[in-house]
C-alpha cells in the first residue's frame, strides 16, 4: 500500500475561501478516486492561505479489478436464419474490443441479446492518478476566480507550485504552465526552501520541521486560542473571543504566534462595543475583558511569525491601535454632544431610496407602523415604541456610525440611553436589524422585534411599490433576507399578527408616494413573494416539499400557526393511515374543484336536510355538526394534532358517503345540495391543509 501527496501552492489565499475548498478538494479527490476506481484507506485534507493539501494513505497501486457485462444488439438481429453472424453482431465484438468467439447470448426479459464480459481495471495507480489531480484542479470552486499571465487556466489565486508524489515517484502533469514535482516551499520568513521532499510520507514532517508551517487549520486555531487564553491570564482577564473572527485568524496566518499589547486606560471611557469593532474589524485582535466582565487596557493579536525583537512588533501594533481608538473617542466626544432631535433634522436631508423619500420619512413610517403593532400586541409599550421607531435612524449621522458603519443600531442604543430615553426605546433601536442571516438570532426583547420588523416590512413594501422585486441572485436591497427575518420573529415570538394586515399596514405609510406598481398588485406580489421565502425555509429545515406546499395551501397569514399546523401535518403523514385519508378527503375536495369551481356552479355551502335522499347524507352530515364545535374550540387552542386526529373519526362516514351516495344525480337540486355538504367538508379541512397538493 502506497502514500500519495497532492499540494497545491499559490499566492495568499482570503481567508474565507479555506474552509470551502479543504471540504471541495476532499470530495472531489474521493470522487476522482472512486471513478478511477483506485482504492485508499485514509485521506487527510489541510489548507492554509499559501497551499491545499491532501495526504492519502493505504493507496493500492494498481486500481481495482472488475468484472462487467456489455450488452448488445438483440440476439434475432445478430444472427441470420442460417445462425450466421450478422455486421451487428461482427460489428458490436470490434467495438468492445473482443473477437467473435467472446461474445454469447444473455436471457433477459426482454429477450436474448449478445452480451460479453470485460474485465476492467489492474492499471498502475501512478499511470491514472495524473487524470484524478486535473479532475481536482478543473472543479475546485471559488468564490470569485481569476486567471493570470497568459494562462488560461482559472484559480482562486495565482498557482505557484504542485506536488505530486506517490511514495518516491512522481506524478506527473501540468497545471496553468507549473509542472507537478517534489519541491514546496515553507513559510516566507522562517522557512521558505525551496524544499525537495524524498517520500509522501515524509511531507508533514518536513513542512513542519523546516518550512516552519503549521498545515492542519483546527491545530492553528488551537493554538491561537491557547495562547490567548494564557496571555489574558497573565494579566487576570479573559479573551473576548469572536468566532468568525477566529476563523478568519487561523486563516491569514501559517505559523501563528499571539502577542498580549495595551494601550492607555483612558479610551476604556468608550463604549465597549466601539473598542471591540476597532480591534477586530481593523486590527483583527481580540480584547481582553476582566472578571466582572468590563474590559481590560489590552488587546491580542496574532502575528505570522517568531519576530527576532517582540517588543518592536509589539509596539507597531499598539501605536496603529492607539490611532485608532483616539479616532473612536472624539467620534464618542462629538456625538454626546449633539442633541437627538438635531439628529433627526439631518435625517430629512439623507435619502433613503430615491422616490420613497429621506430618511426622515422612513423614520415618520417606523412611528406609526410601531405604534400599530404596540396596540395590536402590548399597549402597554407604545409610547416606548413609538419612540423606537422615530429614533431608530437617528445614529446614521452620528459621527461614530459615519466610521463604524457595522455599528449602526448599536450606537442608536447607547446614545438613545445615555440622552434619557427609556430602556425599551434603546433595547428595540439595538436590536432593529436582527436576524442578520437564516441562521443569526432574532431580537430577544418585544419592543426590539416589532420595530425590526417595521423595519423591514417598510422596506419590502417600499421596494415592491417600486417593482424592486428580486430576480435570480440580484436581491440588492436584501430583500429576500427581510422576508425571512419577519416570519421568523412572528414565529420565534409567537406572534399571532394578520400578515395581510401588517403587509397592508406598510403600505399604508407610502400613502401619496409614486409607486410604479398599484399598491395592489405590488401587496399581492409581496405577500407571494413571503409565501415562496416561508417554502424554502421550512424545506430547509427538513420538511418534505408536498407536506409544505400541503400546509402553505392551508394559508400563511398566521405565520406561528402555518409552523405549527405543519409540524402536525408532518407528524400525520408519518401515521399509517395517512395516505388512505389523504385519498378519501382529496376526493372531495376534487369533486368540488370539478363539478363546482370549473363547471361554473355556484356553491354556497348551505346545506338542505330536506333533500337528503340517503343515510349516508345524514350520517355525513350529522358527524360534521358534532365535530363542529370541537374542531373550532381545538382551532382556538392551536392544538393541530388533535385536529388530524380528528379527520381518523370523520373518514368513516366519508368514506361510507362515496359508497352509497351518486354525487351527480340528474336531480339538479339533489346535486348541489350534495355539492354543498362537500363543500362545508372541504372548508373545514382546507383550514388545516390542501389535501390536493399531498400526492400519494
Amino acid at each position: 500500500m502506497a502514500t500519495f501527496l497532492f499540494e497545491i501552492g499559490y499566492e495568499e489565499m482570503p481567508a474565507r475561501f479555506l474552509a470551502p475548498l479543504a471540504k471541495d478538494m476532499r470530495t472531489l479527490l474521493a470522487e476522482g478516486l472512486e471513478q478511477t476506481k483506485i482504492e485508499y484507506e485514509d485521506m487527510r485534507v489541510n489548507v492554509t492561505a499559501r497551499r491545499l493539501s491532501a495526504e492519502v494513505t493505504g493507496m493500492s497501486e494498481i486500481t481495482r479489478q472488475e468484472e462487467e457485462v456489455a450488452m448488445g444488439p438483440p440476439a434475432k438481429i445478430a444472427y441470420d436464419s442460417y445462425g450466421a453472424p450478422t455486421p451487428a453482431a461482427t460489428g458490436f465484438a470490434k467495438g468492445q474490443g473482443v473477437v467473435l468467439e467472446d461474445v454469447f447470448v444473455m436471457e433477459t426479459k426482454k429477450g436474448d441479446y449478445l452480451a460479453v464480459r470485460k474485465k476492467t481495471g489492474g492499471e498502475p495507480s501512478l499511470s491514472i492518478l495524473p487524470s484524478v489531480c486535473m479532475h481536482v484542479l478543473e472543479r475546485l470552486s471559488f468564490p470569485k476566480k481569476m486567471r493570470w499571465g497568459s494562462q488560461d487556466a482559472t484559480f482562486g489565486r495565482p498557482v505557484r507550485w504542485v506536488v505530486g508524489l506517490l511514495d518516491e515517484k512522481v506524478v506527473d502533469f501540468t497545471f496553468a504552465g507549473v509542472v507537478s514535482g517534489r519541491t514546496t516551499y515553507g513559510h516566507r520568513v522562517m522557512g521558505n526552501g525551496p524544499w525537495e521532499i524524498p517520500t509522501a510520507t515524509d511531507y508533514e514532517s518536513l513542512i513542519t520541521d523546516q518550512g516552519r508551517i503549521v498545515t492542519n487549520a483546527q491545530t492553528r486555531l488551537d493554538t491561537i486560542i491557547q495562547q490567548c487564553q494564557a496571555l489574558a491570564g497573565e494579566v487576570d482577564g479573559m479573551p473576548v473571543f469572536n468566532d468568525s473572527l477566529l476563523q478568519e485568524v487561523s486563516g491569514l496566518v501559517e505559523a501563528p504566534m499571539v502577542v498580549r499589547g495595551a494601550f492607555d486606560k483612558k479610551y476604556l471611557e468608550v463604549p465597549r462595543e466601539v473598542l471591540l469593532s476597532s480591534m477586530e474589524g481593523h486590527q483583527k485582535s481580540f480584547g481582553i475583558e476582566g472578571k466582572n466582565g468590563e474590559l481590560l487596557p489590552y488587546f491580542l493579536t496574532t502575528i505570522n511569525l517568531v519576530p527576532k525583537d517582540l517588543e518592536l512588533v509589539r509596539k507597531g501594533w499598539e501605536r496603529v491601535l492607539k490611532a485608532r481608538l483616539e479616532d473612536a473617542r472624539f467620534f464618542w466626544e462629538a456625538d454626546l454632544s449633539v442633541s437627538l432631535e438635531r439628529w433627526l433634522e439631518k435625517l430629512e436631508h439623507v435619502v433613503f431610496l430615491g422616490p420613497l423619500g429621506s430618511m426622515g420619512d422612513k423614520s415618520r413610517r417606523l412611528e406609526r407602523l410601531c405604534g400599530m403593532f404596540a396596540k395590536s400586541v402590548n399597549p402597554q409599550l407604545l409610547l416606548d415604541l413609538s419612540q423606537a421607531g422615530r429614533l431608530a435612524k437617528a445614529d446614521l449621522v452620528s459621527e461614530m456610525v459615519g466610521e463604524f458603519a457595522e455599528l449602526q443600531g448599536i450606537m442608536g442604543s447607547i446614545y438613545t440611553k445615555r440622552k434619557g430615553e427609556s430602556e425599551k426605546t434603546a433595547t428595540a433601536i439595538g436590536e432593529q436589524y436582527l436576524p442578520e442571516g437564516p441562521d443569526s438570532p432574532v431580537p430577544s426583547s418585544l419592543s426590539g422585534a416589532l420595530l425590526a420588523m417595521a423595519d423591514k416590512l417598510d422596506t419590502m413594501a417600499g421596494c415592491f411599490g417600486l417593482d424592486m422585486v428580486p430576480t435570480g441572485a440580484a436581491d440588492p436591497y436584501a430583500l429576500r433576507r427581510a422576508a425571512l427575518g419577519v416570519c421568523r420573529i412572528l414565529m420565534e415570538h409567537n406572534l399571532h399578527l394578520s400578515l395581510s394586515e401588517i403587509v397592508d399596514n406598510a403600505f399604508a405609510g407610502y400613502e401619496g408616494t409614486s409607486f410604479r406598481l398599484s399598491v395592489e398588485e405590488a401587496r399581492d406580489k409581496l405577500l407571494d413573494f413571503i409565501s415562496q421565502r416561508l417554502r424554502a425555509y421550512f424545506q430547509g429545515k427538513g420538511y418534505a416539499t408536498k407536506v409544505v406546499e400541503a400546509a402553505l395551501g392551508g394559508g400563511v397569514d398566521d405565520v406561528p400557526g402555518l409552523a405549527a399546523r405543519l409540524a402536525a401535518l408532518d407528524e400525520f403523514s408519518q401515521s399509517p393511515d395517512f395516505e388512505q385519508a389523504v385519498l378519501t378527503f382529496k376526493r372531495a375536495a376534487n369533486i368540488i374543484r370539478k363539478q363546482g369551481d370549473e363547471a361554473g356552479v355556484e356553491l354556497s355551502g348551505v346545506i338542505r336536510p330536506e333533500l337528503f335522499a340517503e343515510q349516508a347524507e345524514r350520517d355525513l352530515a350529522g358527524a360534521l355538526e358534532t365535530t363542529g364545535p370541537r374542531f373550532d374550540e381545538l382551532w382556538t387552542q392551536s392544538a393541530f394534532s388533535d385536529l388530524f386526529g380528528l379527520l381518523g373519526e370523520l373518514r368513516p362516514v366519508v368514506d361510507g358517503f362515496f359508497d352509497n351516495v351518486m354525487v351527480m344525480c340528474d336531480d339538479a337540486d339533489i346535486r348541489v345540495n350534495r355539492l354543498n355538504l362537500l363543500l362545508a367538508l372541504v372548508s373545514r379541512l382546507g383550514r388545516l391543509a390542501d389535501f390536493s397538493a399531498l400526492q400519494v
